[in-house]
């Protein structure tokens, strides 16, 4: 663990804490649309005009007098704040982690683009999250907007790695087993991010009870019941309306609901696939980073079926948000690992 910090690029240690700060935005950003406090603050970057929010009887007084169509409703403007200055925190972290590549952009070594983009992504989050609340929870920007905090959490995991001293060498022949993978895990990071995009369609369409509580694998007693694709997948909804709370009729979310079921098979399915292939190689660490995400995705399964029988917990839900996060970002570690492979010379195999 020492020589894994001391060998490691400058950021290493700055990555360490956006993997922790990212996964912290991507779970309050779960628990802010879970408890329906989306718009709990109108305005942007302050709620109701303040730094933080308005606490005192003078301070409702006023923000409901500035803001009569959306007055102050007790325990929504908190999560909304809380988020924005994770994400805030998070973004400035990123920002450091730029000047450092910047710095050392005459390292060849040093990943250069990479933080830059991820600058650039963060920047578009900030826009996003703007546009969440003064557009009235879109469903297009609040989608996006959650899968741009996926991104950001992977792309930070992904630097991490690539900042370590920790790299994957191999004999030829095994090499060349590795390298092969780099299609299917690519598709598996494809299917995976589909994936949680269904899932964030699902959640700004206020789609996840779209089915009777208890009801699985069915919905409505059918395994294909009464479904809207058409409204349900809209991507052309028209911009105005408060989207607090959905504005679909059932039918529309039971499609998209029940899509992200199938959605979940597929995924479940290729990953198990995807699990087999890398086993098959017999390399250790490459079997112990497939171990880990079909652990991941287990949980996954798990904790989504639990949010159709139990009725959406608030702590499952949330739960369910960051380990999608964190599937994807095995996915990817996966591929980074295996994109970073080494050849093993001659005299390191004797060495051993």
């Amino acid at each position: 663990m020492k020589s894994l910090f001391s060998n490691s690029l400058p950021g290493f240690r700055l990555a360490l804490i956006g993997i922790v700060l990212a996964a912290g935005v991507v779970g309050l950003g779960a628990f802010t649309r879970l408890v329906h406090a989306g718009l709990g603050c109108p305005d942007w970057p302050g709620c109701y005009g303040h730094l933080l929010w308005p606490n005192e009887a003078h301070e409702i007084a006023a923000a409901n007098e500035a803001f009569p169509d959306m007055p102050v409703i007790d325990g929504k403007p908190w999560p909304e704040m809380v988020h924005r200055y994770f994400a805030g925190t998070l973004g400035l972290l990123i920002l450091a982690m730029a000047v450092l590549a910047i710095r050392n952009r005459q390292d060849k070594s040093y990943p250069f683009r990479q933080p830059l983009f991820m600058l650039f992504l963060v920047i578009w989050q900030a826009l996003f999250g703007m546009w969440t609340v003064t557009l009235k929870l879109w469903p297009q920007v609040v989608t996006i907007h959650l899968m741009g905090g996926f991104a950001t959490f992977v792309l930070i995991v992904v630097m991490a790695q690539r900042l370590s001293s920790y790299q994957w060498r191999l004999p030829e022949k095994q090499l060349d087993k590795v390298l092969s993978l780099k299609p299917w895990l690519i598709l598996g990071i494809i299917i995976v991010a589909l994936q949680i995009t269904l899932g964030g369609w699902v959640a700004s369409n206020y789609a996840a009870l779209a089915c009777p509580p208890k009801e699985f694998p069915t919905c409505f007693g059918s395994y294909w019941p009464d479904m809207d694709f058409v409204h349900g997948f809209n991507f052309a909804q028209h911009i105005g309306p408060n989207y607090l709370g959905g504005l679909l009729h059932n039918e529309a979310r039971v499609a998209i609901h029940y899509m992200h079921r199938v959605g979940a098979l597929i995924t479940t399915a290729y990953l198990i696939f995807l699990a087999f292939k890398c086993l098959f190689i017999g390399f250790k660490p490459l079997s112990l980073l497939t171990k880990l995400m079909v652990t991941v995705l287990a949980i996954q399964v798990i904790l989504g079926i639990s949010n159709v029988m139990m009725a959406l917990p608030l702590f499952i839900a949330v739960a369910h948000n960051v380990v999608g996060a964190i599937l994807l970002a095995v996915v990817c570690s996966m591929a980074t690992q295996c994109l970073r492979a080494q050849r093993l010379e001659t005299r390191e195999i004797q060495g051993e």
